[in-house]
């Protein structure tokens, strides 16, 4: 099952130990086979819309920070108690906050 977690922007900057954790983590789902791929999102820059078959693209940002998604990470698994998991393990890195969970099909 593969399962796709974001997660929003932190109040703090990362330090060097948030780094060399979540570079061990990484490197773990990574040689396991689990991570299929995660990277960091820059802010929202456009919106692309379409209304009664109408298309328009307009220039952000468009929500607060605290709302914005940050990051993700594409993952597959056997189950969503391991997802869970994973999703608990990294909130155990990084610290407080909000993140989402959702099946890819």
């Amino acid at each position: 099952m593969r399962y796709l977690m974001t997660t929003k922007a932190g109040g703090e900057a990362p330090d060097e130990r948030l780094y060399e954790e979540m570079g061990k983590f990484v490197a773990e789902l990574t040689a396991s086979g689990v991570l299929l791929a995660t990277g960091g999102l820059a802010p929202a820059h456009l919106k692309v819309a379409s209304v009664g078959g109408e298309i328009t693209v307009t220039d952000g940002p468009f929500a607060e920070a605290k709302e914005a998604v940050a990051g993700f990470a594409l993952v597959e698994v056997r189950s969503e108690e391991e997802v869970i998991e994973l999703a608990k393990r990294f909130r155990r890195i990084v610290g407080d906050g909000e993140g989402v969970i959702q099946q890819v099909f």
